[in-house]
This record gives structure tokens, C-alpha cells and sequence, in this order.
């Protein structure tokens, strides 16, 4: 016999009720969901979060109140699953992050007193350490893209005052690891290259890089998926507009090929 759905709901408490509710039946009645772990979802969210990511790119926000559904259904699933298994429920859930949100804010709830964004950050990663934290570094995930990671591992460090104080020492940071990348890696040179010595050298030019962006406000992330969006588009257009002229673009000059690529630079 079919359920009766929820009706939608005009309230946030009621419509995260209502999400409880589905859910609930769907756990119990539906063999896919019935069938799901912790394991099995772990992916599908990390699948999620990119394509909520995706829609704040695009600025596409009906995208983004859609992927923000599909998050919160994948936040309860979690948290049903490990009520079955006697863990821990959603209101544990909730209660704990408001207290986290709580002890981590003393500027509001208590008598701190800060005077800039800097200083709360400063006192978020204090007050971690005191709570159990070993290390600043241990909220970073492992599984993070190396270049998210390198992000996030500079503005932790920062918030406890490792980190530089003027954008041009910065720079010249990068200048410097441009240098010795260029020591392991000419290309002009016809000689053998160590390229685990250019890897490495790389891989420090592109920190520097981030850190660079980082400080002055761009993150790097963001950046070079705009930067992806734009050549995907790009070579879209110089597809399209070979096809028109019946070539493939194996068949075509990279002289042939450029004439369409600035003509979709222009678009």
C-alpha cells in the first residue's frame, strides 16, 4: 500500500521534519536505500559537494538550492544510519555542532574581544588546540585535491601567525622557486633531467603560487576551474567550427586551428 507523503512545509523546522520523515520511510521501505552504508554514500556526497561547487561557479543558484538538498538529504542519511547502529542520531548531531559553533565564538558568547576577522581565526585555531587538537594541521583532510590542500594548509597556518607579512616577500618566493625549478628543468639546456628533482622543484613552485594567491585574496581552486571552464568553451567552439568546415582536427594546421581559437576569444 503506497505512503501518503508529507506535505511541504513553511517553516524551517517543520520542512527539516518533513526531510526526517521521507527519509525515514525511504530507509525502511525502499530496497536501494535500504541497502546503503556509510561506505556506499561516501562517494555519491563527494559527487555532490563538486556539483554544488559546479552551481556556485556558475553562479546558477536554482542549481544550488537543489545541490544543497541533495547535501542535507545525504547528511541525514548519515545520521540514520548510525542511529541504527545505536552511535548517535541527528539531534546529537545538531546539539554538537551548535556547541562547537558555541565555544569556538567567545567574542559572542562570551567576553573575548576581537577586532578583526584575523583575530577570530587566531583564537578558532587556539581554542582547537586546546580542545585535543595535536597539531594545527590536523583538521586538513588527506583525501583533499593536493591543490585545495595546499590552500587550506597555508590559511591554518596563518591563523596562528606563520605566514609572511608583505605580498612582495612573497613573490619573491615565487621568483626564487622559479629559479630552481628552472635549474632542474631548462629546457634549453640538451642535457638529462632529473625529474625527480623537477617534480619536487615543481611542486614547491606551485605551493609558493597558492600561497601567493592566498594572500592576496584569489583562491586558487576557484581560479583555475574558471580558468578550465573557459578553455573547455573554448575548444568547444574551435570543435564546432571545424566540423563546419568538414576537418578534423587532427587534419588541421595548429596555424588552421588558432584562427577559430582567438575567433572564440572574442565571444
Amino acid at each position: 500500500m503506497p505512503h501518503t507523503p508529507p506535505p511541504p512545509q513553511t517553516t524551517p523546522p517543520k520542512a527539516f521534519e518533513r526531510l526526517l520523515t521521507v527519509l525515514h520511510t525511504l530507509r525502511a521501505e525502499c530496497p536501494w536505500d535500504r541497502k546503503q552504508t556509510m561506505e556506499t554514500l561516501r562517494h555519491l556526497s563527494i559527487e555532490e559537494m563538486y556539483e554544488l561547487g559546479d552551481a556556485i561557479l556558475d553562479n546558477d543558484l536554482d542549481e544550488v538550492k537543489k545541490e544543497l538538498g541533495d547535501l542535507m538529504m545525504h547528511l541525514v542519511f548519515y545520521a540514520r544510519i548510525a542511529e541504527e547502529q545505536r552511535a548517535f542520531d541527528v539531534v546529537d548531531v545538531l546539539n554538537g555542532v551548535c556547541e562547537k559553533l558555541i565555544s569556538r565564538h567567545p567574542h559572542i558568547y562570551g567576553d573575548i574581544e576581537v577586532d578583526s576577522e584575523e583575530d577570530v581565526k587566531r583564537n578558532w585555531e587556539q581554542l582547537k588546540l586546546k580542545e585535543g587538537n595535536k597539531s594545527v594541521l590536523a583538521g586538513v583532510p588527506h583525501s583533499l585535491p593536493a591543490l585545495v590542500k595546499a590552500y587550506r594548509i597555508q590559511d591554518k597556518v596563518r591563523g596562528v601567525g606563520f605566514d609572511w607579512k608583505e605580498k612582495h616577500q612573497v613573490w619573491q618566493k615565487v621568483e626564487e622557486e622559479l629559479q630552481e625549478f628552472k635549474q632542474e628543468f631548462d629546457v634549453a639546456a640538451d642535457e638529462a633531467i632529473d625529474h625527480e628533482k623537477a617534480e619536487a622543484e615543481f611542486g614547491d613552485l606551485l605551493f609558493s603560487l597558492v600561497n601567493y594567491a592566498r594572500f592576496i585574496g584569489i583562491n586558487p581552486e576557484n581560479a583555475l576551474e574558471r580558468t578550465n571552464k573557459k578553455f573547455i568553451k573554448r575548444f568547444n567552439h574551435l570543435e564546432a567550427r571545424a566540423k563546419e568546415t568538414g576537418k578534423q582536427l587532427r587534419e588541421m594546421t595548429l596555424a588552421e586551428m588558432d584562427v577559430f581559437w582567438e575567433e572564440a576569444k572574442g565571444l
